[in-house]
């Protein structure tokens, strides 16, 4: 592809006034609508001596600072915000304080979201907690097999966020900030890193829990600004596999393979007419999806699986499910897909939580413990980083009907827990203190873009350097924040 300069060079006057017919004034027009034809490729960051003893040789990317501990990530995120005071976070003061009313010195001048201006009550878990393995992590009876993987993972109870509501919640955990139009975290990854797979995109999205909660949003998986061949590609579990890939009827592969080869002729025509990249990552995404039409259907089919396998995630091939598809992630990234996105909805608890929670569970608990054991008797877990959580928490507050021990929780975005394990994560761990009402973060605490530098980190990048120009800046996927959490990292 042409440098810049040398696009702007080779176009005569003549050629240059016959495609703007307004002059310059099209030209600067053209410029403010896609400036990465004229901005050029993204500007590197200043070379920094590395931090760590493991720093990489000199001709490596600037942003790989580390040796990478994972080579990639699977993301089981649990979309609605699963209530931690009644799964990770046990407070017996807050049991004890049980339909009395919550200490104004919490909430005096807080943002609530629903509960603002009601009357508050402490709600403390009906379920039992106990401890699990020789880290003896305190964990709900709600997740037993999660439960078996206690000296596997590393619990975080001290996450916090700027984010009240699902969809900035959600947008802030995997953009790094709120506003909309951000890269993805794995489309950072995908730009960064690439794929060890060219026969599958270096980010794949699984969805399960349709019809519960909250909506999925595409841009969740979104690519911003970066090119769009590192958006995620959403596999589906029934039905065909992925969507508008698949030969109409009539058309064979011949046929397919004839008719891509004249678009790609047609659009390498235009490439270097105009020299728009977009239309490069046109004919990457072509070849892509033509690949991906016998490498995909063979990935989809669970029932090649041994029985074992299948009876240790739950997993029912055919079906669109939770432990289905974290059966997926794992032969995804076998195959070398970068980064593995599940998203599970049904987490929405502000009414009927004991029992809706305990469903819930129920579908995750077991595939979300199969997975790590899974990974590691594979070998695959100790360069595999695997995250469990949600975008916010809930409140140490009643919301709803408390009759008959029922209860319900609202959004809570000063203390959430997620959990860690494998591709360079210390095992056995929980950090993070909240107060004993669940309320605030009392020690250690833990900003989203932390956690996002710390992800990169486990990488082998250093997240202030994985940069993309736009719009005149740098951006990165941690914005202007994030510290690596060096407790977590081993």
């Amino acid at each position: 592809m042409p440098t810049p300069e040398e696009f702007l060079n080779r176009i005569n006057r003549r050629h240059f006034f016959s495609r703007s017919s307004r002059g310059l004034g099209t030209l600067a027009l053209a410029s403010l609508l896609n400036p990465s034809i004229f901005a050029g490729p993204p500007r590197p960051a200043k070379k920094a001596g590395a931090t760590r003893s493991a720093a990489l040789a000199a001709d490596t990317p600037d942003f790989r600072q580390f040796v990478p501990r994972a080579k990639r990530v699977i993301y089981l995120f649990q979309s609605g915000a699963p209530s931690q005071l009644d799964l990770y976070d046990y407070k017996a003061k807050l049991i004890d304080l049980n339909g009395q009313p919550m200490p104004e010195s919490y909430t005096k001048g807080q943002r609530i979201a629903q509960l603002a201006g009601q009357k508050l009550t402490c709600v403390g878990t009906k379920f039992k907690f106990r401890r699990h393995g020789q880290s003896g992590a305190e964990l709900s009876e709600l997740l037993p097999h999660i439960g078996t993987i206690a000296d596997d993972i590393a619990i975080v109870r001290s996450l916090h966020t700027e984010a009240i509501n699902h969809d900035p919640g959600v947008t802030m955990m995997q953009t790094g900030t709120t506003q909309t139009g951000r890269p993805s975290m794995g489309s950072w990854l995908s730009y960064g890193l690439g794929s060890e797979n060219d026969q599958l995109p270096a980010l794949v999205v699984l969805t399960s829990g349709h019809g519960s909660d909250q909506p999925l949003l595409t841009r969740y998986w979104g690519s911003g600004f970066l090119p769009s061949n590192h958006q995620g590609v959403e596999f589906r579990a029934q039905g065909e596999p992925i969507l508008f890939v698949s030969n109409p009827k009539g058309m064979n592969d011949p046929v397919r393979r004839r008719l891509l080869d004249s678009v790609r002729e047609l659009n390498e025509l235009k490439l270097e007419a105009v020299g728009d990249p977009e239309i490069q990552t046109r004919i990457q995404a072509f070849e892509m999806a033509y690949r991906m039409q016998t490498s995909v259907p063979e990935l989809m089919d669970l029932k090649g699986e041994p029985a074992h396998i299948l009876e240790l995630y739950g997993a029912q091939p055919g079906q669109a499910s939770f432990a289905n598809n974290c059966l997926l992630a794992r032969r995804l990234v076998e195959r070398g897909v970068r980064f593995v996105q599940l998203y599970h909805r049904g987490w929405d608890h502000h009414g009927n939580l004991p029992a809706d929670i305990t469903k819930t569970c129920q579908n995750v608990d077991r595939p979300s413990a199969a997975l790590i054991h899974d990974l590691k008797q594979r070998g695959l877990l100790d360069d595999t980083l695997v995250i469990w959580g949600g975008e916010f928490g809930r409140t140490p507050m009643n919301q709803g009907d408390m009759a008959k021990g029922n209860y319900g929780r609202d959004h809570h975005m000063k203390a959430f827990t997620i959990w860690m394990a494998g591709g360079g994560i210390r095992p056995g761990l929980t950090i993070g203190q909240t107060d004993e009402l669940g309320y605030n973060v009392v020690e250690e605490p833990i900003t989203v873009n932390d956690f996002q530098a710390t992800v990169l980190d486990c990488l082998g990048v250093a997240h202030e350097k994985l940069t993309y120009r736009f719009q005149g800046r740098d951006f990165r996927l941690t914005d202007v924040a994030g510290e690596v959490v060096g407790k977590l990292v081993g």
